[in-house]
Formats: C-alpha cells, sequence, structure tokens
C-alpha cells in the first residue's frame, strides 16, 4: 500500500470561510470530460461562488469578465450546463447541483451556421488547421 504523505504539511487545506468543493465522482464518473472549456469555467466558479446549498447570485457580466468570456459564449455555456442537469438557473439565481447518476451526454447537433462549421465541422477544422500551418505541412 502506497504512504500518502502531505509534500508541504504546513500547506494543507482546511475548509474555512466558503463551502467549495466537488465529488470525486466529477473526474471518475466522466463529467469533467463531458464539458467544454468554457462550460468548465462557468461550472468551476458557480462552484467557488456558491453557499452550502450552491446557490450565487452573480451577474453575467461579472462572470463574462472574471472568466473572460464573451455574452455569446456564456450563453452557451450556461445552457450546456442546465441540458447536463448540472446547474439549475432562475434568471437571477444560480444552484449548482448535486451530480446526476451519471453525465448527460448530448448527441451531435446538426450544423445549421457557418459559425457552426468553423466550430464543429471537423473537415472545416482540419482545413483551418492546415491553412494555419501553410502549405509545406498539408
Amino acid at each position: 500500500m502506497i504512504e500518502r504523505r502531505a509534500l508541504c504539511p504546513d500547506r494543507i487545506r482546511k475548509i474555512e470561510g466558503g463551502f467549495a468543493f466537488l465529488e470525486h465522482r466529477f473526474l471518475r464518473d466522466g463529467f469533467f470530460e463531458n464539458l467544454t472549456h468554457h462550460e468548465l469555467m462557468l461550472y468551476l466558479f458557480l462552484v467557488l461562488a456558491g453557499d452550502r446549498k450552491g446557490l450565487s447570485f452573480y451577474s453575467y457580466d461579472k462572470m463574462c469578465s472574471v472568466l473572460c468570456l464573451s455574452v455569446d459564449e456564456y450563453l452557451l455555456a450556461r445552457e450546456a450546463l442546465i441540458r447536463k442537469d448540472l446547474i439549475a438557473f432562475d434568471g437571477h439565481m444560480f444552484q449548482v447541483l448535486s451530480l446526476p447518476h451519471r453525465p448527460v451526454c448530448e448527441g451531435s447537433k446538426p450544423l445549421r451556421s457557418k459559425e457552426d462549421m468553423v466550430q464543429r465541422d471537423p473537415a472545416t477544422v482540419h482545413q483551418i488547421i492546415v491553412q494555419s500551418l501553410g502549405d509545406s505541412h498539408g
């Protein structure tokens, strides 16, 4: 059995003041890998901002500013977290929810706009990468 000794015993974390935590299941059961980086940033922010019941009242402009997200990126991340059953939002207040039994995986959505093609179409993304590297790498 591996003996687990703190690397810096004088710096062991304690819960003082706030009440932020993530269940180990968040990583172990696939919730972490099921989120985009914008969703993950927003979720982590809400976890850190929440009280014992997971409630927080930050405004979207404050969250966008702190997380360096555009309003559109924030809205997409917020709606995805709601669909993935990780948060609730009533228009003013957020609640980080207890984790569902398993991650809610969204199926691939149809590519309807030029932005969808640029962001999610594998062939378009590949083409953009090849063009950015120059013709000598393609």
